[in-house]
């Protein structure tokens, strides 16, 4: 290669860099910094996704009584909204899952107090609710609407059945896992009875006390969908059911599309309020 190609050639490179770095500066420094963040990242593949799953659908790969496409399950639910037949459904499913998780968390913390702090009622109390748990909640229909009928009493009492034992045993376990350590130290300092309880066990299993409240509401969830369809008129689980009478697809899916988004937003809530209640606990999670 010639001394002249290699000074055109390397013009050429020069007089490139150069108008990239004039294009550099005209673009805002906000924008060249612009990094894409990782929540619209994720979003990415979940879109892809609902592309293929339209383009199915309008293909014919997927037949409506198989699944309904995207825009016919977005239309419908935007058509019940606007409606408020969803906000009504929808209040009375909440109103029953509250109703049952607080009922349920009560006695579950009554409980595991009465047995984790007192070997008397850990003796007296401990086998009845270890009984009680193995039998499935399910199991219990019959019975329960041969006692109570086929109304709401019973199916609030099933979804307290369910919720019960999973805060009863964590927090028990969480009572009688204190660290020795920590009840030698307060005995060290003086504390009675009460004050060790108030101030060492019980903030001691907070952290187990969240883990079976978190699973008693995916335990409330499931027990809803069936209870409502015990003889309901209303409900996100009676919508559900009368949708599979008239093979509505679409609906089948906003209903399980609520069901998920509500236990997501809940669990949320419970983490959040967690945090809170545990910001003394040092956390080894780093950023």
């Amino acid at each position: 290669m010639t001394e002249k190609s290699l000074n055109a050639s390397s013009f050429s490179v020069d007089k490139a860099e150069g108008q990239a770095g004039v294009a550099s500066r005209l673009i805002p420094r906000w924008l060249r910094n612009w990094r894409t963040p990782e929540v619209l990242l994720r979003l990415v593949s979940p879109i892809v996704l609902l592309l293929l799953w339209e383009l199915a659908s309008e293909l014919g790969f997927i037949p409506a009584r198989i699944i309904a496409a995207p825009s016919q399950i977005g239309g419908t639910l935007w058509a019940m909204i606007v409606s408020g037949e969803l906000g009504k459904h929808l209040l009375v499913s909440l109103q029953r899952a509250l109703l049952g998780l607080s009922i349920g968390v009560s006695i579950g913390v009554v409980a595991a107090l009465i047995t984790g702090l007192s070997k008397r009622g850990e003796v007296i109390l401990d086998s009845p609710m270890q009984m009680l748990r193995t039998i499935p909640s399910l199991a219990l229909v019959p019975l329960f609407i041969l006692w109570f009928g086929i109304g709401e009493f019973t199916k609030i009492a099933l979804i307290v059945t369910g919720t019960t034992f999973p805060v009863y045993l964590n927090l028990f376990a969480g009572i009688r896992n204190i660290d020795p350590k920590l009840i030698e130290a307060a005995n060290t300092l003086g504390l009675n009875r009460r004050e060790l309880i108030w101030h060492v066990i019980l903030p001691g299993s907070l952290p187990s006390f969240f883990v079976g409240l978190r699973y008693s509401l995916g335990i409330s969830w499931l027990a809803l969908v069936f209870v409502e369809q015990i003889n309901t008129t209303a409900g996100i689980g009676y919508l559900a059911s009368d949708a599979r009478d008239f093979m509505r697809t679409d609906v089948i899916v906003i209903c399980l599309l609520i069901y998920s988004v509500l236990g997501l937003l809940i669990d949320g809530l419970i983490r959040t309020l967690e945090r809170f209640a545990l910001a003394w606990r040092p956390s080894f999670v780093r950023n």
